[in-house]
């Protein structure tokens, strides 16, 4: 007779390796389902393989990455190096109608996600818990902070949170380690937003899943930077680095990878599910796994689709509907006069944040809900070089003594529940295991496209931001928004603003607006949007993507 387990967990990554953890330490006996590989961080983890080791020399194979992973390589993370924790689009496909696009980037190996994703981790307040019930928009949440509160200091204390707490009403602070340095130039950005905005646009560093000091086994980060490739010392947080090691020192952890879930079993009777369907990922044999409980964490997209799969769990008719996505968009990228003697150590791996400030006490025109900023600044490495005349001792000199300092921010927004936005099974389409694929249909809708009109300031923000950068150090500010809408009296603010252009997606037509504005630039989106992602995730510079630097 088959094993019944106490529990099974679909997925390995960050979600799932919580739900092993906990189960494990309370007693279950769990088995942990993997789509993908094993990981072996001694061999798999590449963060400290220097480019000149590599093939490409960490340019990476473009024939190859267009040919097996042309929607993967999109993030900046799917690198010569880091590729391999990316899934196989041709063995991964799914569909969109025409004219509505979805980059779904994926992973698929033990902890899943997890070892490429971003760390940055930051509390809900009350403001977004209650956003729907008061706006009536979607399901009003059945919980708030005071509820979830317990739980977040439970996963922080286990994680290990780096941040610096503000006492922000819409950003509950948490159970923090030090927090990582602001750079001199961040700081004068930081100084200068205090004396413009007071406490009502505050810059911070982020809250980042990264140890500043050694917690629970795992050695404090030392900076090398590219942590989307692995971390030998753990101090990043993943699955496989700290939830599935203490599942597994309990004793209690199977785990098994290669197994690619197509459904759930159901027990009409009992109306409970009985267990798991899988395709071995190697043999291709259909296997079935027993479990008492069974618990889907196989990302939001594919667990909807493992649910359509199965045939249960839509009485509402809401399974796979509303589907919410971050809304990326405007920004600004300028130099800054920040002290000249500085210089940056080592490779943080984190940024700033300017958290929420629309829709706090004062209702925003035209859109509900709000938008943070992430960026960073750095000192320019040797890009600038190639702009500094000279030859020679003397032009050695003057590139390492004219390094300027550049910062970024970028717009983080949020999406509303819309039923329109879904996925659904593909009625022909099948992967390479034989599971139907889903179809997604996702569009941003009025709301999003205002909150990124606002983040770019076409309403009057960054024009606004412009001219307090200016006075805080700022020589020359770039602003760059991927849908330049441009509405009401957009142009003619932007034109008489402290920007020194404004950079715009060909995402929307910009022929009549170039006209009436002479700031505005078009660039194609496709090879610089991940670039920019890739570049303001490192700290590095974005102006020279662009026709000039801005100095």
């Amino acid at each position: 007779m088959a094993k019944t387990y106490d529990a099974i967990v679909i997925g390995s990554g960050i979600s799932g390796g919580w739900a092993a953890k906990e189960l494990c330490e309370r007693g279950l006996n769990t088995l942990v389902l993997e789509a993908g590989r094993p990981i072996n961080p001694e061999t798999d983890y590449v963060e400290h393989v220097p480019v000149w080791e590599m093939k490409f020399r960490g340019q990476g194979d473009r024939k190859a990455r267009n040919a097996t992973q042309p929607i993967q390589q999109q993030c900046y993370a799917c690198d010569e190096m880091a590729y391999k924790f990316f899934v196989n689009d041709i063995e991964n496909p799914y569909t969109t109608p025409e004219g509505k696009p979805f980059s779904w980037i994926r992973g698929r190996q033990v902890g899943g996600r997890s070892i490429m994703w971003g760390r940055q981790v930051y509390r809900w307040s009350d403001l977004d818990f209650e956003a729907n019930g008061k706006e009536g928009v979607g399901c009003d949440w059945p919980i708030r902070y005071a509820d979830i509160a317990p739980w977040y200091d439970h996963v922080e204390e286990f994680v290990g949170i780096t941040g610096q707490a503000e006492g922000l009403s819409q950003l509950p602070d948490g159970k923090f380690l030090p927090p990582m340095a602001l750079n001199c130039a961040e700081q004068v950005v930081k100084d200068g937003m205090a004396k413009h905005f007071g406490r009502e646009r505050v810059l911070t560093i982020g809250r980042a899943a990264v140890l500043t000091q050694d917690h629970l086994g795992r050695s404090a980060c030392h900076y090398c930077g590219p942590c989307h490739r692995g971390c030998i010392t753990r101090s990043y947080f993943s699955s496989v680095n700290a939830t599935l090691p203490a599942a597994r020192a309990t004793g209690r952890l199977t785990l098994r990878p290669y197994s690619v879930v197509h459904s759930i079993t159901y027990d009409a009777k009992t109306g409970k599910a009985t267990g798991v369907r899988v395709i071995d990922g190697q043999t291709k044999h259909a296997l079935e796994f027993k479990g008492r409980i069974v618990f889907l964490n196989a990302s939001t997209l594919e667990s909807a689709r493992i649910l359509l799969n199965s045939g249960f769990g839509n009485s509402s008719g809401q399974l796979g509907k509303n589907v919410m996505d971050h809304i990326m968009g405007g920004g600004a990228n300028g130099r800054i006069d920040a002290p000249a003697d500085k210089i940056d150590f080592g490779n943080r791996p984190n940024g700033i944040y300017i958290p929420r400030f629309r829709n706090i006490t004062d209702k925003s025109p035209g859109f509900i809900r709000g938008y943070g900023f992430q960026g960073s600044s750095e000192l320019s490495k040797w890009g600038h070089a190639n702009y500094l005349p000279g030859f020679g001792a003397s032009f050695k000199k003057s590139v390492r003594q004219e390094q300027p300092w550049f910062i970024y921010i970028g717009g983080f927004g949020e999406c509303l529940p819309r039923f329109e936005n879904h996925v659904e099974l593909d009625k022909e389409k099948r992967d390479d295991w034989g599971i139907p694929v889903l179809h997604i249909s996702v569009a941003y809708g009025d709301n999003e496209k205002k909150l990124v009109d606002d983040m770019a300031d076409t309403c009057g923000t960054l024009c606004l931001a412009a001219h307090h950068l200016g006075e805080a150090g700022v020589e020359k500010a770039y602003a760059m928004v991927t849908h330049g809408i441009l509405s009401g009296n957009a142009l003619e603010a932007v034109e008489k603003s402290s920007l020194d252009k404004l950079i715009v997606t060909n995402t929307l037509p910009q022929e009549e607006n170039q006209k009436r504005c002479k700031k505005i630039e078009v660039i194609d989106i496709g090879p610089v949007l991940g670039e920019v992602i890739r570049r303001s995730h490192y700290g590095e510079s974005i102006s020279k993507l662009f026709n000039e630097v801005p100095f």
